[in-house]
């Protein structure tokens, strides 16, 4: 168990926390949220000891063990990768870095022999003979192969790098874990692998996510950071944000009676509980569910954007077709021989290893790359709008926000300051805040701003690379919801499964041998056994 006392941190003038006492048991997982700028890793950081606050403390029980997911992907780099992850077991490395520095002595005294027993039962004790064995399984559950095992941490690039950090602090079995974005860096058998982990582990785990699929999978709390507080929840990501918005609805509903709201209420913790799965994590869940008071559902103060793609005109039934395309990208081979036909209402998620085979796809299809080879057709009524997944050129100038999306009207009647500041205020830019300048924006800001482009543009295929990248959960909530709705078009990658799960109808993967391309949701693409062993004979 870890627990806080009346935590209160701020920065001059700003309070990020403010007498925050909170206890995290054991056999839980807590889900750690708010908007950008809450203070989330700060938190992390204060339960760590990392960061001390201006009053209040944070108490562990004696004798526990905390683990914490490292941010300083040089501070191993003359470690090697097996030995990083066995030093997450602070206790177990030290009893093995004595034991050799004893063994090592050139004048092995009867002293050293009775302390070199002692260590012997201690390591012992620790499961220290199977300590090599068990990190090196972890790190292949993350895809880090044994060709990696005995390099030191300087030659591995910074995703492997993480995977190696990430594994230092699961190793062990330690009382409190503490992971900040764990999915980061990871490819969707890492994730799933740790998803299953987190299920199993029976200690304390609070987490820092953007990944929403994860967080419903892993967790049995939600904390909410709001206001400098944090307040406590039963139930995972999407039971927290389902029950907020049904509790601000009712809140706005001034004419229904008390009497119905607690129905409501009752009943939607009915259904959540029912819906629980057989995962360990889920069914004990379920529990906590049904023991939930109907006084626990709380509205949420979170301000979510409001995204809305419009379309203008409707497109005709051709939109894009291809044949023999073939992509060249420094030298190097992205993609061959691609035939690809998209029809009107497709919503198509390309996924696979490779995510920069679908964003040369993307500059290919916008004709920002010319194709080595091959034929490229757009429909004559297309209108298509496209997000790419590095912005910074877009925002080299110190326009303000009104005058930066006033460039991209194509109609004379639309560029008054009152109607573009509609399209602002809708992404969270109002009041001043409209006229911030475009080359100080935060990764966030830029990619709300890039969407409100989008909309103006009222286009009838869009085409996103990684939308949700720099976004909190209540951006990608709300581009999430927004492309659900959308009646048009759609082509994009995102790393986010319950984004891609929601939204596509047809899921495209392009691999070295040819591509799969499937009519489906993507929950039903990973779960096809035939489906996985096509993937298998192409990769």
């Amino acid at each position: 168990m870890i627990s806080t006392n009346g935590i209160t941190l701020g920065y001059g003038q700003r309070s990020l926390f403010k007498d925050v006492t909170v206890k995290f048991l054991p056999g839980n997982c807590y889900g750690l949220i708010g908007a950008n700028g809450a203070g989330k890793s700060t938190f992390l950081k204060i339960l760590s000891g990392e960061i001390q606050p201006d009053h209040g403390d944070v108490v562990i029980q004696p004798g526990q063990r905390i683990a914490v997911l490292k941010q300083n992907q040089f501070e191993f780099d003359d470690v090697e990768v097996l030995k990083t992850v066995i030093m997450g077991n602070k206790f177990l490395y030290d009893i093995i870095a004595e034991k050799e520095a004893l063994y090592a002595k050139a004048d092995f005294s009867d002293a050293d022999g009775i302390r070199a027993s002692e260590l012997e039962g201690r390591f012992a004790e620790l499961n220290g003979w199977d300590a090599e064995s068990q990190a090196a399984e972890m790190l292949h559950s993350l895809g880090i192969g044994d060709e990696h095992l005995n390099l030191k941490m300087r030659e591995l690039e910074p995703g492997l790098k993480f995977r190696v950090l990430l594994a230092q602090a699961l190793f062990g079995n330690p009382d409190i874990l503490l992971l900040d974005e764990p999915t980061n860096n990871l490819d969707l058998q890492g994730i799933m692998w740790l998803e299953e982990f987190l299920c199993e582990f029976n200690n304390t785990v609070v987490v820092v996510s953007h990944d929403r699929h994860f967080l419903d999978k892993v967790c049995t709390h939600i904390a909410d950071i709001d206001f400098g507080k944090l307040s406590l929840y039963t139930g995972n990501y999407s039971f927290w944000y389902e029950a907020s918005q049904l509790a601000l609805r009712q809140q706005k509903d001034t004419n229904k009676k008390a009497e119905d709201r607690i129905k409501e209420l009752k009943s939607f913790i009915e259904r959540f509980s029912a819906n629980a799965s057989k995962s360990k994590q889920a069914t004990s869940r379920k529990k906590q569910l049904d023991k939930l008071s109907v006084d626990e559902i709380k509205p949420s103060t979170r301000r979510y954007p409001h995204v809305h793609f419009a379309v203008e005109r409707e497109a005709g039934k051709d939109i894009v077709t291809t044949k023999g395309l073939a992509l060249d990208v420094d030298g190097r081979r992205l993609f061959s021989h691609l035939d690809l036909t998209v029809n009107k209402g497709d919503k198509i998620a390309f996924v696979g290893k490779n995510p920069s085979i679908s964003t040369g796809l993307f500059h290919t299809l916008m004709g920002d790359l010319a194709p080595l080879q091959g034929e490229l057709r757009w429909g004559i009524t297309v209108n298509k709008s496209y997000f790419p997944k590095e912005n910074g050129a877009w925002f080299q100038e110190p326009l303000s926000l009104i005058d930066w999306l006033r460039q991209y009207v194509t109609k004379e009647s639309e560029r008054d300051e009152e109607y573009i500041r509609g399209f602002l205020g809708r992404m969270l830019f109002s009041g001043e805040e409209a006229t911030k300048k475009a080359n100080v924006l935060s990764g966030g800001e830029k990619v709300r701003c890039m969407l409100a482009r989008m909309m103006m543009a009222r286009p009838n295929v869009i085409i996103l690379d990684e939308p949700t990248n720099h976004l909190d959960l209540e951006s990608i909530t709300a581009v999430n919801n927004g492309l659900i709705n959308y009646s048009g078009t759609v082509l994009f990658t995102s790393q986010d499964r319950e984004f891609v799960n929601s939204v596509a109808n047809r899921i495209i993967e392009i691999t070295p041998k040819g591509i799969v391309d499937k009519q489906m949701k993507y929950d039903d693409y990973l779960e096809s056994t035939a489906i996985q062993a096509e993937r298998a004979r192409l990769y």
